[in-house]
């Protein structure tokens, strides 16, 4: 039998095992950080395939790294678990079949390693909705020492690896001066005015955006009563485009028209980030194309294949920056319902799903057989990485 063949058997054998993971965190979805069942769930189920699991990972409650080791050396691979869910929508995202895929490919995986000498890592991040873990882990050098990572996103069409926008959660805050909104408005300083100042000078900002830039907010907080002036008022932005230094150059203008608000209003302003910043992700090609034909191995049609498309913003950028990384998406619904859509939830739960998650762990497995097994296919992959890191 051949690697592939073990492979697949071995996930074939336990798939009763990995759509009942996928099932339990798609029934009981948690915000992030706080992902208990979800993470104890996933810890139990590595342990089950003999995967040495630390949970509480940089302090995060929710967060674990599963790891096997080959008893002789060699790279170190790693995949990635993300399963919190969205507010009031629960797993919309299909998060809870990224973590089943994840948890599959693994453990087909292990079956094989001996062959190729190696470390499987598994990394289990939370809040990837918001401040995604995997920010703090990649600052605190925990991808440092990985040879190659992989993960899949579920969709609706399978799509090449692709990019993301890098992104910046910023907050401004306006601090002015209650007063009687009737009696007396000639005493007050009306923070609330200072928000949408600030929104007026934004969407007059779009006009001189690149196109790929965006740059989208809320009103947290905009006063108690209509008779009493703000004397404080808050904002939250998201502001993103497609690379790093596009982005912060475009938080420095909003940061701005910020000033500007308070100095029309004569507010007092502070500005705070209230998530991770993100980078672009960085697609490695070399690994991608390894993919591809392995997804093409494994019965998925090439014209079935779309080039990867922008989705937003990914924690995943910021690993991208310390090891080679693919962000593939996989299709595992046939209708064509957008994520974070309850259409897209339910669907992502049916047997079809399941069967199509499945296949996108094996793909995931033998992706990283291949590049375990072939030192110079990985030294290829290495050196595109370091040259995009220039």
């Amino acid at each position: 039998m051949s690697p592939k063949e073990t492979i697949v058997r071995m996930i074939d054998a336990h798939a009763a095992r990995f759509t009942g993971t996928a099932r339990y965190i798609g029934n009981h979805p948690e915000l992030g950080y706080e992902e208990f069942k979800a993470c104890s769930r996933l810890a139990r189920e590595f342990e089950h395939f003999g995967f040495a699991v630390q949970t509480g990972l940089l302090g995060m409650e929710t967060a674990f790294l599963a790891e096997y080791r080959a008893s002789r050396p060699g790279p170190v691979a790693a995949l990635f678990c993300e399963y919190d869910a969205l507010p009031e929508i629960g797993h919309a995202c299909g998060h809870h079949l990224i973590s089943a895929m994840s948890l599959a490919a693994a453990a087909g995986l292990k079956s094989v390693l001996e062959e190729t000498g190696g470390v499987i890592r598994v990394y289990g991040t939370p809040a990837e909705e918001t401040a995604g873990a995997k920010v703090p882990m990649a600052d605190k050098g925990l991808f440092d020492d990985v040879d190659f990572a992989l993960m899949a996103h579920p969709f609706h069409a399978f799509e090449t690896p692709g990019t993301s926008l890098a992104l910046d959660a910023v907050q401004f805050e306006f601090f002015g001066k209650a007063a009687h909104a009737a009696a007396s408005p000639h005493e007050g300083i009306n923070a609330l005015d200072a928000v949408i100042q600030l929104f007026n000078a934004v969407n007059a900002l779009r006009q001189q955006m690149e196109s790929h830039a965006r740059v989208h907010g809320i009103i947290v907080e905009g006063g108690k009563a209509a008779n009493i002036i703000p004397d404080y008022a808050a904002a939250r932005f998201y502001i993103r485009a497609a690379n790093r230094p596009y982005t912060s150059m475009l938080t420095g203008r909003v940061r701005r028209c910020a000033e500007g608000a308070a100095l029309q209003t004569g507010c007092q302003w502070k500005e705070s980030y209230y998530e991770h910043s993100y980078d672009e992700l960085l697609t490695n090609e070399t690994l991608s194309e390894v993919y591809l034909n392995n997804l093409r191995a494994l019965g998925v049609p090439p014209e079935e294949i779309r080039p990867g498309q922008d989705h937003g913003s990914l924690d995943l950028g910021n690993v991208s920056r310390r090891c080679p990384v693919i962000h593939p998406f996989v299709k595992v619904i046939d209708e064509p319902h957008p994520l974070h859509t309850r259409e897209f939830r339910d669907a992502a739960m049916t047997g079809r799903a399941m069967e199509l998650m499945l296949l996108s762990g094996k793909a995931l497995a033998f992706t990283a057989y291949d590049v375990l097994a072939d030192p110079q296919l990985l030294r290829r992959i290495r050196k595109e990485f370091e040259s995009r890191l220039r």
